[in-house]
Formats: C-alpha cells, sequence, structure tokens
C-alpha cells in the first residue's frame, strides 16, 4: 500500500483524542472560584424577575417577526428601544454591518461580552430559538447592568446577526468587535441542559458547471451537459458519505437546473455545506469533495466554477469549561441540573469563530422535553412555549451571574485564560480562507 492509499492522517489523529485538548473538570471543579458576592448574585434574579414581562414580551415580538440573516432590522429596532428605555446607550450599525449593536457598561478589564442572536430560517420561522437567545442576553445585560460599577471592569451586550449561514460573528470579529474582549458568553435552547454541544466546524462551496446547450431532441450530440456534471458529482458524494467521521456531514442542493426538458442548458449549480468536527479534518473533508467536482467536470467534458467560503468559515467550538463552571453553579440555584458536557452533534454555529479568539461558552438550555429537531415548525412552536420563556429567564440570571463572577474574580479570569491558552490559543481564522 502506497502513501497515497494510507487511511487519512487527520482522521486517525481525530479518532486518537489528539486533535482536541479539553481541561478535565476535576481540576475546574478543585479550582473553587468565589465569584461575586452573595448581595450581587440574589440582586441579578432580583433584577430579572422585575424584567419578566418585558423580556418576554421581546421574546415573543421576535418570535412573530421572523426575519432572515443580515435582515434583522425589526429585531435590533425593537431590542435597541428596549435598551434605552432602561437608561442604556446602544450603538446600531456596527463593524459594517446594519443589524449589529452594542451597549456597553463600565471601563476597563475584565471585559465580557453578552452576544445576542435574532435571526431566523427560510419557511419554519424561529426553528432554532434565537428569540429565546436575544430574550435572554438582553435580561443578562439589563439584570448585571446596576452592579458592574461595585464589580469593576466592562460588560457589553452585542448584537450578532446572521448565525444562520452568514457567520456574522465572524464579520464582527475581523472588525475588531472582539479585540478587547475577555470573556464571551452566550446560551442556546434545545433538549436538554448542557455546557457544551460541541458543535463542528462549517464551510460551504458553490459549484457552477459550463457546458454547451443545444436542443435535447434534435442535437443532444452537439450540447455538453453541465446537468450531467452536478448530478455526478451528487451521486459520487453521496457515495463518500460511507467514507466519512460518523461526526461529519455533507449536504447539498441544486441551485440551478436549465429552464425546459428540451434545451440541453449551458449552466448548472449546486450548493453544499460541510461539517467536521476539528479544522485538520475538515482540511481532509475539503480535498476529497474538492476532488469530486472537479472530476465530474472532467468526466462529462464541461467546466468546474468552484467558489469556496462564500460566507466564511465556521470554526468548531472551543467551549471553555473553567467559565461554563460559573453558569453551571449558577443554574444550579435555578434548580436546573446541566450536565457537564452534551452529545457531539453535528451542527454549528458562528460562537465557534469567537472561541478560538476569546474563551467562550455556549451552554444549551431545554425548552422542550420531546424528541423534536432543530430548524423544524415543531421547533419554532416549543420556542414561543412557557419552558422557553421559562429558560429565557433562568439563562438571563445566569449569563448575568457568570459576568458578574468574571468580573469579581481576578483567579478565575487568570485560570479561564490558561485553559483558552492550552487549548490552542488564538486561531488566525482568515487563513482558512480558500
Amino acid at each position: 500500500m502506497t502513501d497515497e492509499l494510507a487511511p487519512p492522517e487527520a482522521y486517525q489523529r481525530f479518532l486518537s483524542g489528539d486533535l482536541e485538548r479539553e481541561l478535565p473538570w476535576d481540576e475546574v471543579e478543585r479550582a473553587g472560584f468565589t465569584g461575586a458576592p452573595e448581595a450581587v448574585r440574589s440582586g441579578i434574579a432580583d433584577r430579572v424577575t422585575s424584567h419578566t414581562e418585558a423580556l418576554l414580551e421581546l421574546s415573543h415580538a421576535i418570535h412573530a417577526n421572523p426575519e432572515l440573516n443580515f435582515e434583522e432590522h425589526y429585531a435590533v429596532a425593537t431590542v435597541a428601544d428596549l435598551v434605552r428605555e432602561h437608561g442604556h446607550e446602544i450603538e446600531v450599525g456596527l463593524w459594517k454591518l446594519d443589524t449589529a449593536f452594542r451597549a456597553t457598561v463600565g471601563t476597563g478589564h475584565p471585559h465580557v461580552a453578552i452576544l445576542a442572536e435574532y435571526d431566523a430560517l427560510p419557511d419554519v420561522g424561529h426553528g432554532c430559538g434565537h428569540n429565546v437567545i436575544c430574550a435572554a442576553a438582553v435580561g443578562a445585560f439589563l439584570a448585571v447592568a446596576p452592579f458592574v460599577e461595585e464589580l469593576g471592569g466592562r460588560v457589553s451586550l452585542i448584537g450578532t446577526p446572521a448565525e444562520e449561514g452568514g457567520c456574522g460573528k465572524e464579520y464582527i470579529a475581523r472588525e475588531g468587535g472582539f479585540d478587547d474582549v475577555d470573556a464571551a458568553i452566550m446560551v442556546h435552547p434545545g433538549k436538554g441542559d448542557h455546557t457544551e454541544a460541541r458543535r463542528v466546524a462549517l464551510r460551504q462551496v458553490e459549484v457552477t458547471y459550463h457546458g454547451l446547450s443545444a436542443h435535447a431532441a434534435s442535437a443532444p450530440f452537439m450540447a455538453r451537459n453541465p446537468l450531467d456534471a452536478a448530478v455526478t458529482a451528487y451521486q459520487s458524494i453521496a457515495q463518500l458519505r460511507q467514507h466519512i467521521l460518523p461526526e461529519e456531514r455533507i449536504h447539498g442542493i441544486f441551485t440551478e437546473a436549465g429552464k425546459r426538458p428540451s434545451v440541453i442548458p449551458s449552466r448548472a449549480s449546486s450548493w453544499y455545506f460541510l461539517r467536521s468536527p476539528t479544522i485538520p479534518t475538515m482540511d481532509h473533508l475539503t480535498d476529497r469533495v474538492e476532488q469530486i467536482l472537479v472530476s465530474a467536470a472532467d468526466m462529462t467534458g464541461t467546466r468546474a466554477e468552484l467558489r469556496w467560503d462564500p460566507y466564511p468559515m465556521y470554526m468548531p467550538v472551543r467551549s471553555n469549561r473553567t467559565l461554563a463552571s460559573r453558569y453551571i453553579a449558577a443554574m444550579s440555584d435555578r434548580g436546573r441540573d446541566v450536565q457537564q458536557v452534551g452529545t457531539r452533534q453535528a451542527g454549528s454555529t458562528d460562537l465557534g469563530n469567537v472561541s478560538v479568539r476569546v474563551p467562550s461558552i455556549h451552554p444549551t438550555i431545554a425548552i422542550t422535553d420531546r424528541s423534536i429537531g432543530g430548524h423544524s415548525l415543531a421547533m419554532a412552536e416549543a420556542s414561543i412555549s412557557p419552558e422557553a420563556d421559562r429558560a429565557a429567564l433562568d439563562a438571563a440570571v445566569a449569563l448575568a451571574r457568570t459576568a458578574a463572577d468574571v468580573l469579581a474574580d481576578d483567579g478565575l479570569v487568570a485560570a479561564m485564560r490558561a485553559e483558552f491558552d492550552a487549548s490552542g490559543g488564538v486561531v488566525d481564522v482568515t487563513s482558512f480562507d480558500r
């Protein structure tokens, strides 16, 4: 067997555990961080209680007015009105994104960013529950704001558009939006309470095949059919799925396939998402898919035009367990038993792009106990259920308390940074642009 036919090195390293460096939970638990004073913790809970009506109105209003990525003008205006009503300035249209925003209290460091999402999906609306994410983030900011001066440091509410396919957080990062942030925190609704959901990397590729058109009945021999290339590539990718990691996914659609059966088209196009648990395994998967897409053109006498990453690549989420330990403690006081590690999921989030720049957490909070899939009408319905309302309020308290703990405990800040550095430190995401 030659080296070219050897098993993929990236897959072997992934299976050996060599590609993921995680701080053991028992080391986190032994650290014994104290966090914010009890008066601050109880005061945060009281603040969320006082804002309950406004926060649930916000969640339901965003849910009733779903907006796609980079078009979330209603959601942003609604958040801005609420934040201003409570005496805080808010900047809208930052980082070259019309629907990004930031509100800040305090000065200096530590600087905690509480991240809000609010975009929806085609056809299913808020089938990912971003209305809950937004309400929880706004509630956390309003609850911790009165205590920031006492604790020292700074807390920002950052509105991040276009999580669903647009990788909005990466655009914010490239414009310096997270450069002086010491910790980034957010929460995502789901079917369980977990500190991490092990989201994977995501990249996109658009392929257009160029051929020669002709009459499909009288002169097909004069054509070069790009639709044949697109179909061949699709079928070949289906065969590849048997030979990729269980954690990997490839899914695609045809976006252009001709206008009339009697005319062999001159163009055909497809759009694929690739997902993989680590960057080295994603590199391998990318090479395999590109080989297929190009070879399909060679087989059909057409020309392939590939466009990788029409939006930036989504990085795998690197959850900071030191930071997550404070979220667990806060949720325990809300009666939620947060599991330390969730199941590995094939979904992706642009929070991953933040998590390779600053210590971050992306826990999940239960809004249903039913086995329903994300990105569905059933999940959209669950996102305005009584369980979702309770989750938004519980998450607001837990995120606010986590932020307060960071401001109050220098040892916590040092430990979460040490864990971040040991897990790989800062990653230059732009180096993966293809």
